[in-house]
């Protein structure tokens, strides 16, 4: 805090409490620069929330309205955010508008001739995954993904041309992005329009290479090959899951990563270390960085003619621009280096190393460009993680604690150094939980232990071997270093299982209201972007928002968006599922929307459920539930009957008019308007996937072929 900070604040102390509020603002003004990106994505987060685009324009009109007032009676900085607000909801709208293509309206087989974009294997579930750009007139979108599976992966991984380029023909049965599992979920359908992604589907039968790949032309071309060569120069050298989890902190390839490894270290809280991000940029760019100081240093001449630090920054700028292109140039990647291309400027000009002026400035840039990165869990734990630690660091007790200070010991600087470990961990994990629990319906409850020990591990151990091993072969010594980074992976897989297996290791929690988790962002950004006692303010904000989350009933029953499938809550906990063989995704999916990992049961195990091989009737709560489990169409003697007893029908065809049940009829048309449906049988509230979606150009209202 200032000394004009203090001695506003110290002004104001006698006076009543409008005046000590007022000077509270006045002495916040410094700042005020923070929550311009805040009122960037309040737009950006409206666009996305309000379903039609009649009610977004006229938040736009009304923020540009309410902004221009305010700015004519000299209020800047209000009319500044609400500028800003209308700023969010254009780059929004031009955002979608500038990806627009044609989505598949429906399920459809069809036989293909494509260009091959990109390949990505998926080892651990046997599968491979393919980008294509259809040949025109095929009656299908420019671009989809399609996904080969079993002998039919492992045959194409190993025919003779295929790669990015290359021409191949097959047939798939296709269909339309997916939308979410369960309303609130993750909604693969806005993640595919904005990658231009039309249609999604799985390939029947062989594929066949009409024309090999092309020889890699061009530096993206060339850097792909280069991918390529590194993940199976690392998977040779470091054999099983430690080679796999190897490959990812060099070329950002996950697909070999096995999905028990992949589990145990999401449980553990250590998922950020399986995709190239902050974390690895900060080590690439800062090794580079430091590096390069040193040996600069040693040439006297040119240290005391050249800035030593400029030429060090500009060499890891490059590094990280080397680093980003070779993982393949992913999105959280993409970001990490923006962010960290704005430190170093900072840097060069003179400012603090990483401030939070330098990270809003990182996410204004960001969300100006990629606005549709806000709705991800990537962006959101990114910026929390770092936001937060900035912050704990910029206290006034934090740089006494934790700061340089030459009159201490080596010992009680070891112990000072242990402690912001320790509060550094535990900060970022109170801000990552709640992005957890609301994404993923689960966070880690020992993450902070587990990165205390795997963050060093990764940043002095296992990175540096691997770029020693990648330098060493170049001088056929690369075994020197691959084997000790090999034991180091190890060690930090045996640190994600053990922390994976303890007791509670993992909090669950049933899908969190959106009012909840919006809540607790407004508190912890109140807390975190303000430095007098204003910031206290926040405190009721995350109070409120996490008793809404945890009040939130889990949903009774759910449906899914083809009504093929639909899971009941049972009083002994673990789903019921009404088809005897259910998608394990399926059941991971639902099991978590309702803060429960048990195993899952079946509907003819349910007391007073009567199954038979085409239906299910039964009591649920206090409502009779009928759903069909076969392809085969009822007859009407046998099924009118049960459609007249019974509160809710569920039906994956398009039930006639004479099946009226007395509440809730969810058949082939109904689920293809709301998607899939959660049931709370007591309150009688029900969602749809889509029923708030309006006219998105995701939302299949204005999908035309």
């Amino acid at each position: 805090m200032t000394s004009r900070t203090l001695w506003v604040v110290q002004t104001a102390s006698g006076r009543g409490p409008l005046a000590r509020l007022t000077a509270l603002v006045q002495a916040e003004r410094e700042m005020f620069p923070l929550w311009l990106p805040v009122a960037l994505g309040a737009g950006v987060v409206s666009w996305f929330l309000l379903p039609w685009q009649a009610q977004r324009l006229g938040l736009a009109v009304m923020a540009g309205g309410f902004g221009l007032g305010l700015f004519l009676m000299g209020r800047r900085w209000p009319a500044t955010l609400m500028l800003m607000i209308v700023l969010g909801l254009g780059a929004s709208e031009f955002r979608s508008t500038r990806t627009a293509h044609l989505v598949l309206p429906d399920r459809r087989m069809a036989s293909l001739t494509a260009s091959v974009v990109t390949i990505e294997p998926r080892l651990a579930r046997d599968q491979l995954r393919l980008l294509l750009d259809v040949d025109p007139q095929q009656g299908v979108p420019d671009r989809v993904r399609v996904t080969l599976r079993g002998h039919a992966a492992v045959r194409a991984m190993a025919a003779e041309g295929l790669g990015s380029g290359a021409r191949v023909e097959l047939r798939a049965m296709l269909m339309p992005p997916a939308g979410p599992m369960f309303p609130g979920g993750f909604d693969a359908s806005r993640s595919l329009w904005f990658d231009d992604v039309g249609a999604t589907g799985t390939v029947l039968g062989p594929l066949r290479v009409l024309s090999s790949a092309p020889e890699p032309e061009g530096l993206m071309a060339w850097l792909a090959d280069i991918r390529r060569a590194l993940t199976r120069r690392i998977t040779t050298s470091i054999p099983g899951e430690a080679g796999a989890v190897a490959t990812v902190f060099v070329t950002g390839d996950r697909g070999a990563v096995p999905e028990d490894a992949a589990q145990a270290v999401r449980d553990a809280g250590l998922a950020h270390l399986l995709s190239i991000s902050g974390l690895h940029m900060a080590v690439v760019v800062g090794g580079v960085v430091w590096l390069m100081r040193r040996i600069l240093g040693l040439f006297p001449w040119l240290a005391l003619r050249v800035s030593v630090k400029a030429l060090a920054l500009l060499a890891g700028a490059a590094a990280g621009l080397g680093y980003t292109l070779m993982a393949g140039s992913e999105v959280p990647t993409v970001r990490s280096l923006i962010a960290t291309l704005i430190v170093l400027a900072g840097l060069l000009a003179g400012r603090d190393a990483i401030s939070l002026r330098l990270l809003a400035a990182g996410a204004f840039v960001i969300l100006l460009v990629r606005p549709e990165a806000l709705m991800g869990p990537s962006f959101q734990m990114s910026f929390a993680a770092v936001a937060a630690i900035v912050a704990l660091y910029e206290t006034t007790f934090a740089k006494r604690m934790f700061g340089p200070d030459a009159q201490v010991g080596w010992g009680l600087l070891m112990l000072r150094g242990l402690l912001a470990l320790v509060a550094t961990g535990f900060v970022a994990e109170v801000a990552l939980s709640p992005i957890g629990l609301f994404h993923f319906q689960q966070s880690g409850l020992y993450g902070m232990m587990a990165n205390l020990l795997a963050i060093p591990l990764a940043s002095f151990g296992i990175i540096p071997a691997l770029v020693l091993g990648l330098l060493g072969d170049a001088l056929g010594l690369g075994a020197v270093s691959y084997r000790p980074a090999g034991w180091m992976v190890e060690g930090l897989l045996d640190i994600a299982y053990w922390t994976a297996a303890l007791p509670g290791a993992v909090a669950r929690l049933p899908v969190m209201p959106s009012m909840a988790f919006g809540l607790i962002v407004l508190g912890g950004l109140w807390l975190i972007l303000w430095r007098t006692n204003l910031r206290l303010g926040g405190v009721p904000m995350v109070i409120a928002g996490a008793v809404l989350a945890l009040m939130s009933p889990p949903p009774d029953l759910l449906v899914s968006r083809d009504g093929r499938h639909v899971a009941l809550r049972t009083a002994e906990g673990p789903l019921a599922f009404l088809r005897p063989r259910t998608g394990a995704i399926l059941q991971e999916s639902w099991s978590a929307a309702v803060g429960n990992d048990n195993i899952a049961r079946k509907f003819d195990d349910v007391p007073g459920m009567n199954c038979s091989h085409d239906s299910c009737l039964g009591q649920v709560g206090s409502r009779t539930l009928f759903a069909t489990r076969s392809r085969e169409m009822l007859m009407q003697d046998s099924m009118q009957p049960a459609c007249e007893a019974a509160d809710i029908v569920v039906s994956e065809r398009r039930l006639p008019d004479w099946c009226s049940p007395r509440w809730l009829r969810l058949d082939q048309q109904a689920l293809e308007r709301r998607g899939a449906v959660a049931i709370w049988l007591e309150s009688g509230r029900v969602r749809g996937a889509r029923d708030n979606l309006g006219d998105h150009p995701w939302a299949g209202v204005s999908k035309t072929m």
